[in-house]
């Protein structure tokens, strides 16, 4: 292939991570599967593609979307982090417009949590937030049911605390001189509900958590339910 047509074509993988949200890593399955065809022939992992070539994702044209975006949302409480509804759950893109029902939440936070969550179609901007190996800090200020015990603090900070899958470390830091029930927790893990299982196992109910920073952002001064339009590359 001479440059000048290289410089007309994208790599397949590429093309799908950008107009499907996944990942390259991602895209590469879908390819490696079969699940793609350009101008109708199955392709091989590598393959490049040109502007009017006709890419079809499980039999179905490839809708092409025009750029990567992003959302800085602040989710309420009593919403779940999913496009369909569990039950008689409200979802969190029943707060957004049509016309962000396409992107993926970067993580979650559970039905009883609020604060910070991100949207995107970028796949390799969730991959590299999401991915344990990247280790991007989280905050979250979180308040007990009770007094946590100096005792627990330190096992929590200074050792971790073992849970069913695997041991569980945060950082703690005092929110409040006149008790020991607000927190401020910063992590580096994103297991499902480690930060109220890791009090539950020490005996605590953890009855508000809200995600303040997620890596380099933060919710800054976004309204419960509202989002803002960020460039986060």
């Amino acid at each position: 292939m001479t440059p000048t047509e290289s410089e007309k074509t994208i790599r397949l993988n590429k093309y799908l991570a950008l107009h499907m949200g996944f990942s390259r890593r991602e895209a590469d399955e879908y390819i490696e599967r079969g699940y793609v065809k350009v101008n109708d022939i199955v392709v091989n992992l590598g393959a490049r593609i040109a502007e009017t070539d006709k890419v079809l994702v499980h039999g179905e044209p490839l809708v092409a979307k025009t750029e990567f975006q992003y959302l800085a949302f602040n989710k309420p409480a009593g919403y779940v982090c999913s496009r369909r509804s569990q039950g008689d759950l409200p979802t969190i893109y029943e707060l957004l417009p049509p016309e962000y029902h396409h992107l993926k939440t970067v993580g979650r936070l559970d039905f009883n949590s609020s604060g910070l969550i991100i949207l995107t179609n970028d796949g390799d901007f969730t991959y590299r937030l999401t991915h344990p190996k990247f280790e991007k800090t989280k905050t979250y200020n979180a308040r007990l049911d009770h007094d946590l015990e100096p005792l627990h603090q330190q096992m929590i900070s200074d050792y971790g605390v073992q849970l069913e899958d695997g041991p569980s470390k945060m950082m703690l830091e005092r929110l409040s001189d006149d008790d020991r029930l607000d927190w401020k927790v910063t992590m580096t893990e994103g297991r499902n509900r480690q930060i109220r299982r890791t009090f539950a196992s020490l005996g605590y109910e953890v009855k508000k958590l809200h995600r303040t920073n997620f890596g380099n952002y933060s919710i800054g001064d976004i309204k419960p339910g509202k989002f803002e339009i960020v460039d986060m590359r």
